[in-house]
């Protein structure tokens, strides 16, 4: 650390130091401010009628979708709104026309960013496959046993997997059956991933439902460290399932968010994923306190009880299940909503070529 330090103090004066200017964020803020600012404004029916403010360089119009926005663009007053050299005096007061159109791409991306959060929440189940291993035979052989911490290895096999071997095999093989070019683009694999999640969901509450019927049988529900004679194995498809629905809808909404925001939104689209995992932990730990407090009301044994042969973790997939499903319904409306993206233009515009 210390050399690294060094190095860059002694590399500093050879940097360009270029003339620090207003954040992304501060600059979506005040289109936000100015557009309330001038919420008494009327927009004109007839754009011709109306005085822009422009990016240097720039001659775009506004869009007609959220038209509320347009107003933080609109010049009341040259004399009052602008500088000398064309800027606006206010940023706060008048935005371009570019930062409004920015703002409207981050507001158009937020309901299908959303629908990743249910799936990131099943993703954030990891704790749950340990309880279960720790309870069924892990035995592979005479010898050798995997610890019940270790497999969680097998969800990031199936996602290194996946990713291998999806441009690699996968597509060509469909290609071939299909007599042509097949891609799917990022919406669809981010749809087929939140299936994926929805069918892991479904595997893992039936897995465990045998398990814990299982464990009653034999006389352990009050013992939940004995080993049961049941493989562990039973877990790979729903370990598998999830590696395989985080693989396809990590990679899309990475690609989705880079592929409809502008060059100078690419530092958002970077973030947007890792902000929706980050959410997506919140919403798991409020959800499993909500079904704890829920389902031990009257005196009863929680669903999610250290106790994993007393509780009832079958019944809390069956919930996650649920959710899942009902948030792909809420993608496919969101999608539709959403329209043709960037991705679809320029798909159809190469099948055109």
């Amino acid at each position: 650390m210390f050399l690294s330090a060094l190095s860059f103090s002694l590399a500093s004066p050879c940097y360009v130091k270029l003339k620090a200017k207003s954040t992304l964020i501060v600059e979506l803020l005040q289109v936000a401010v100015a557009s309330y600012r001038k919420r008494h404004i009327e927009l004109s029916t007839e754009s011709s009628n109306t005085i822009y403010h422009h990016q240097k360089g720039s001659s775009i119009l506004p869009s007609e979708k959220l038209r509320f926005l347009n107003k933080a663009c609109i010049i009341v007053d040259p004399e009052k709104d602008l500088t000398t050299d064309g800027r606006a005096a206010d940023p706060w007061t008048l935005c371009t026309i570019n930062q409004v159109e920015d703002l409207k791409r981050l507001v158009k991306v937020i309901p299908l960013w959303s629908t990743g959060m249910i799936m990131s929440v099943n993703i954030s189940q990891n704790s749950f496959p340990v309880l279960q291993a720790n309870s069924m035979n892990r035995r592979f052989g005479s010898s050798f046993e995997i610890p019940a911490g270790s497999f969680g290895m097998f969800t990031i096999i199936s996602i290194i997997i996946w990713i291998a071997l999806y441009d690699r095999v996968f597509l060509p093989i469909v290609s071939k059956i299909m007599g042509k070019h097949v891609h799917l683009s990022a919406r669809k694999r981010m749809a087929i991933g939140m299936l994926l999640s929805f069918v892991c969901m479904v595997v893992t509450a039936t897995v465990e439902a045998k398990r814990r019927n299982l464990a009653i049988r034999e006389g352990y529900s009050d013992d939940s460290e004995t080993v049961l004679d049941m493989s562990a194995l039973w877990l790979l498809p729903q370990l598998c399932l999830i590696g395989f629905a985080e693989a396809l809808s990590a990679v899309a909404q990475n690609e989705f968010y880079y592929s409809e925001f502008p060059l100078s939104m690419k530092s958002i689209a970077s973030t947007l994923f890792l902000l929706e995992m980050s959410v997506a932990n919140l919403v798991a730990s409020f959800l499993m306190n909500i079904i704890d407090k829920l389902s031990k009301r009257g005196g009863k044994e929680s669903w999610i009880s250290t106790n994993i042969n007393n509780g009832h973790y079958d019944y809390y997939y069956w919930v996650l299940a649920g959710l899942s499903m009902l948030n792909m319904i809420y993608f496919l409306t969101c999608t539709k909503a959403y329209g043709p993206g960037k991705e679809d233009e320029k798909e159809n515009s190469s099948w055109t070529r």
